[in-house]
Order: C-alpha cells, then sequence, then structure tokens
C-alpha cells in the first residue's frame, strides 16, 4: 500500500507536466496558423490549472488513464485548412516526446553527476520523479497516438485516410467503450513494446552524450 502511494506521488509531477505541455503545445500550434480561440480562451499558458481537467487528471492517477480540458479550436480560421489541422493535431503528443527526449537527459545527468551530492532518501525521490517524467510523457505520446475518438490519432486518420475513416468511425465511435476496456485490460503489454523501445533509445543518446562531458 505504502509503495503505491509512492509510486503516485511520484507521478503527479510528471502527469501535470505532461498534460500540461501537451494542452500548451496543441494552443501555440494553433494560434500561430491563424486559430485565436485558444488564445481568448486563455489556453497559451504553462499554468496547469489552464489545461488539467480535475476528473481526468483523477483517473490517469487511478486507473492510468485520463484525459486534459478539451481545447476548442476554429478550423475554418486556418490558413492551409487541414494541413494545419494535422499540425495542431500532432502538435500535443509530439510535445510529450520532446519532454521525454529532454527529460531523459536531465534524468542520466542527475544520476551520474547530482545524485552523488544529496542524501539517499532525496536521491531516490528526484530519480523515481524525473523517470516518471521520462515515462509518462513517453506513453502519452505512444498512447495518443491510437485511433480512438478523442487521441490524436483518431484525428490523423480523419485528416489524412478520410475513407478509412468515415468506413469505421461508426463502428469505433459505437463500441468505443468496449475498445478503451480492452485497452486499458490488455493494451498496456502491447503499448508497453514501443515505449520501451523509445524509452532505452533516449536513455542510450543521453548516456552516450552525458558520458562526454562526465
Amino acid at each position: 500500500m505504502a509503495d503505491k502511494l509512492l509510486d503516485i506521488i511520484f507521478t503527479i509531477p510528471a502527469i501535470l507536466i505532461a498534460f500540461t505541455v501537451q494542452g500548451y503545445a496543441k494552443a501555440k500550434m494553433a494560434d500561430k496558423l491563424g486559430d485565436k480561440t485558444p488564445r481568448f480562451q486563455g489556453r497559451l499558458s504553462l499554468n496547469p490549472i489552464d489545461h488539467i481537467d480535475p476528473m481526468g487528471f483523477l483517473m490517469i492517477i487511478i486507473c492510468g488513464f485520463g484525459w486534459t480540458k478539451p481545447l476548442d479550436t476554429n478550423p475554418n480560421a486556418y490558413k492551409r485548412g487541414q494541413k494545419d489541422a494535422i499540425k495542431v493535431t500532432v502538435a500535443g503528443p509530439l510535445a510529450n516526446l520532446l519532454v521525454g527526449f529532454v527529460g531523459s537527459f536531465i534524468f542520466i545527468f542527475f544520476i551520474y553527476i547530482l545524485g552523488n551530492m544529496m542524501p539517499e532518501s532525496m536521491y531516490m525521490v528526484a530519480s523515481n520523479m524525473l523517470r516518471s517524467i521520462v515515462l509518462i510523457n513517453i506513453s502519452l505520446f505512444v498512447f495518443n497516438l491510437l485511433p480512438l475518438p478523442g487521441l490524436a490519432g483518431f484525428e490523423i486518420m480523419k485528416n489524412l485516410w478520410p475513407k478509412t475513416y468515415y468506413k469505421v468511425a461508426d463502428t469505433i465511435y459505437q463500441y468505443q467503450m468496449f475498445i478503451l476496456i480492452g485497452v486499458l485490460l490488455i493494451g498496456g503489454k502491447i503499448l508497453g513494446i514501443p515505449v520501451g523501445i523509445i524509452y532505452t533509445l533516449f536513455i542510450t543518446i543521453a548516456k552516450a552524450v552525458v558520458g562526454i562531458f562526465i
């Protein structure tokens, strides 16, 4: 029980960072491409309160699945229509991937250099939090690419492969709850494969680069 509580505590900062970065990146991209709706709604902010949905935040802590506050956009305001819509869609997941990549360097730098300068208890807390930041951001990147309603993968399919989208959209909407339950029950192991590959790649690169300066 105590270990489970500690795991939750370690992941809270990572979730706050991941959700905030994801929401901000989408809002910033939409604003850059001509849609000022996110700006008017105060979403061009790195304040977690502006992006966190309380229930979605609670769900990801308890169940491992959650969501951010919905971002309203006006695709008609985009300068290049569908192409810009895709950019806004992928901005969030790519921002998570970038945070995971940068976070891996901070994590490795901390372990090899800063970790020896602090008490063991403090080191364990900080290293677990940093590792969670890397893993959760990579996990959100992978998860958001699933072709499910509300996720980036569904919108990408709609914009890039509209014929396929309209063939399967009704079925997916009809059974989305069962699909989601299936993903939560057995999909974690499957999604863990690309997450593990990306994580290992990032850590390997970080070790190689940080090792040059040690």
